[in-house]
């Protein structure tokens, strides 16, 4: 699901710095999936007249060099791509993003606890929940293979305040108006 929501994470970082044409994508390179991935991130970049710089990084070391060279490729922004290399390297992303006033948007909640700017994904409390409910029918006597496969139907966008006010950027009233959750 998260692969399923980088087109609305796109959307909403546009909405924050409408302003910027040229949006960096931090993919890991070594992944199988980054190739359909960056596809459909294209897809949505071209749908809001965006251009999409792909950016790729796979150890903590390329970090430095990623934010380094970003304003050089002409990115003024940071989508990261959903990915198991790049969520262990969230927290020093979001260090580097505020070091070099870059806004950036996640998957993870925790990339915004940590001092990353927004995230936008599937509610873990929620999908906690339903996979309670499906413990709960099993126990009960259903059969796993006869259980219907759900989607995740509650989202949640996350925004840290004092991130934006620190590389001096407005977030749009209307945008804190559909937070979950705002970090002051």
């Amino acid at each position: 699901m998260t692969v399923a929501t980088d087109p609305k994470r796109l959307e909403l970082l546009h909405n924050v710095v409408p302003n910027v044409t040229v949006i960096g994508c931090l993919v890991n390179p070594t992944s199988p999936r980054s190739g359909s991935q960056v596809r459909q991130i294209e897809d949505s970049a071209h749908t809001f007249g965006l251009k999409l710089r792909i950016i790729k990084a796979s150890t903590v070391h390329e970090l430095e060099t990623v934010f380094t060279t970003l304003p050089q490729s002409g990115a003024a922004a940071l989508l990261l791509v959903a990915d198991p290399t790049i969520v262990s390297m969230y927290e020093q992303i979001a260090k580097l993003a505020l070091r070099h006033s870059i806004p950036s948007m996640s998957g993870s909640r925790v990339y915004v606890s940590g001092g990353g700017l927004m995230s936008y994904d599937a509610s873990l409390t929620d999908s906690f929940r339903q996979a309670g409910v499906y413990v709960g029918r099993i126990l009960k006597g259903e059969k796993p293979g006869d259980l219907p496969v759900e989607q995740p139907t509650k989202f949640e966008l996350v925004i840290n305040l004092k991130t934006a006010k620190a590389i001096g950027l407005t977030v749009p009233d209307k945008l804190l108006a559909l937070a979950d959750e705002v970090i002051e």
